[in-house]
């Protein structure tokens, strides 16, 4: 049985095997506590001298942390024990006795991201892993309620999306190719056949940062849908958030206590979310005495400190023209701002979605294009889009790696990652 199923009054006095891992050890005297964990959770286990064989009473004792074990025991209720419940110990098997295990408290994170493949075993990175199970469960589920289909494009690609500076560049057969940034115009591809698409796939960007935020390859859900305009995308990842993050909440209690979430920050995600032009997050960071131009790109620490005092997310839209890649459309009213979004997290968190209206004119693609130094030749067939019955259509993208680190209230993405890779981590 696993573990997390006879954590309940129905399996007391009776007499059940669990299999796993030793997650902590003490003898005292005729007796051994063992602590075994399994995926579901963790149980104590008393081996009692004389009622178990000699040699398993001796093998319990050699029992190290992280020796795989097998044990058989009746099941009883012990408010002393660290989940309410223990097993007596009448069989033990070992599978292999463990070396000593390199991981002991107040390791720091660097150490634990040399050692990452060894502490995934630790109850944090379980939960934490457990946690993201459930982020991508709920997102997918939102989108097949909303009528999205969920696609797969490539991850090698011919050409850049947001900038060149950020590519991953690969031989490819005696061509060069690039790690994809992001799948928005093959997302935008696929929209003319199923209207509604999302996908949820890695993305990579080449960038130099060393911020809490920022990692080379990370998960990317984006989605691009016909006929919606940027506040109608705006509604959506309103609900989109509090559907998810409610889901988070009612599936992964016990993985929240583990990180130690404060969950009533969970709780306060409802709508309606905060909504602000551009100029309105301007006048924000300047009370909080940051030294922001009328034009000026937001980045990490300003976000921190604009985001720190919010309960609930916040809609930045309508940014100026100059600040957003060519394919985000002018505002036919306005076309010094473009149609466009972000959504910043509270508590200090900053950017997790940006999204917004996509230029669907193809003329006014190449007008774009060419303003801001672009060869429209360079991307021919995403031009080529807007050649046969082009529709207004908005998307986003959401950082998958960036919400969880939120929702969880840890203080590092590399920390909802199971195999981290930044600009000073290839291994392992």
């Amino acid at each position: 049985m696993h573990i997390g199923e006879i954590l309940n009054d129905s399996h007391v006095d009776s007499v059940v095997t669990v299999r796993g891992w030793v997650y902590r050890s003490r003898e005292s005297g005729r007796l051994v506590f063992l602590v075994i964990r399994d995926s579901t959770g963790i149980v104590q286990v008393v081996v009692e001298k004389g009622v178990v064989t000699p040699e398993e009473f001796e093998a319990a004792k050699r029992s190290t942390i992280e020796t795989s074990i097998e044990v058989e025991g009746k099941c009883s209720k012990e408010q002393k024990a660290v989940t309410g419940y223990e097993l007596h110990a009448t069989k033990i098997k070992v599978y292999q006795f463990a070396e000593n295990f390199p991981i002991t408290k107040d390791k720091s994170d660097e150490f634990l991201l040399d050692i990452r493949h060894l502490w995934l075993r630790s109850r944090e990175m379980t939960a934490i892993m457990k946690m993201r199970e459930t982020l991508l469960d709920s997102i997918r589920s939102f989108m097949k309620e909303n009528g999205y289909h969920e696609v797969q494009p490539p991850m090698f690609v011919g050409g850049m999306v947001e900038g060149g500076s950020t590519l991953f560049e690969v031989p490819y057969f005696g061509e060069k190719a690039y790690l994809t940034q992001s799948s928005q115009f093959y997302l935008e591809a696929f929209m003319f056949s199923l209207e509604n698409v999302y996908t949820i796939s890695p993305s990579f960007r080449a960038e130099k940062s060393r911020t809490r935020r920022h990692l080379t390859e990370y998960s990317h859900y984006e989605a691009e849908a016909a006929w919606v305009s940027n506040q109608q995308m705006m509604d959506m990842e309103e609900d989109m958030i509090v559907y998810i993050a409610q889901h988070l909440l009612d599936s992964n209690r016990e993985e929240l206590e583990i990180v130690k979430r404060d969950v009533n920050k969970i709780r306060a995600i409802e709508k309606p979310f905060y909504r602000y032009r551009y100029e309105k997050v301007i006048e924000i960071g300047r009370q909080k005495g940051l030294q922001l131009d009328d034009v000026s790109d937001l980045g990490e620490k300003e976000e921190r400190a604009i985001t720190e005092d919010f309960d609930k997310p916040i809609f930045v839209y309508n940014f100026p023209t100059q600040l957003k890649p060519f394919y985000h459309r002018p505002d036919p009213e306005d076309p010094l701002h473009v149609l466009n979004h972000d959504v910043l997290a509270p508590e200090g968190y900053g950017e997790v979605i940006g999204g917004g209206e996509r230029i669907w004119n193809k003329d006014e693609l190449i007008a774009r294009m060419r303003s801001e130094n672009l060869n429209p030749e360079d991307y021919q067939w995403y031009v080529d889009l807007r050649s046969y019955g082009s529709v207004p259509h908005s998307g986003f993208g959401l950082g998958v790696d960036r919400v969880l680190t939120w929702l969880a209230g840890l203080d590092h993405i590399n920390k909802v990652v199971p195999f981290p890779r930044s600009m000073r981590r290839l291994r392992p």
